[in-house]
């Protein structure tokens, strides 16, 4: 039986963010969580716009990868807001990091699963 070694969430978020700067975007995190299990959800975006809210889920064939969990509605912007406020209020140990970068898609699949 082969354990699973699961990087801290801190040093997890750090990668992520270095990720984004070298792949000329910028990364800002919105809510600190717990520092070494803490979920980690990611907001993307392009320019301000069209943001999507990722979150780790578990497939079929054990890996972990961010999937699309919401997208903001251009008519309501402060019901996607409203939505991570209340995710991090369900988890204190939960952390948010926005990502404004071009591709987002693109970014996203550099992640490790």
């Amino acid at each position: 039986m082969s354990a699973s070694i699961r990087l801290p969430a801190h040093l997890e978020i750090a990668s992520l963010i270095r990720l984004a700067e070298s792949n000329g975007g910028m990364a800002t995190v919105l809510s600190k969580g717990e520092r070494d299990a803490g979920t980690i959800l990611v907001v993307t975006m392009y320019r301000g716009e069209n943001a999507r809210l990722f979150e780790r889920m578990p497939q079929l064939d054990g890996s972990r990868s961010f999937i699309v969990t919401k997208i903001e509605d251009i008519e309501n912007k402060e019901e996607f807001s409203e939505y991570i406020a209340r995710r991090a209020q369900q988890d204190p140990d939960i952390w948010v990091l926005e990502v404004d970068i071009d591709n987002p898609e693109r970014f996203i699949a550099l992640l490790p699963r």
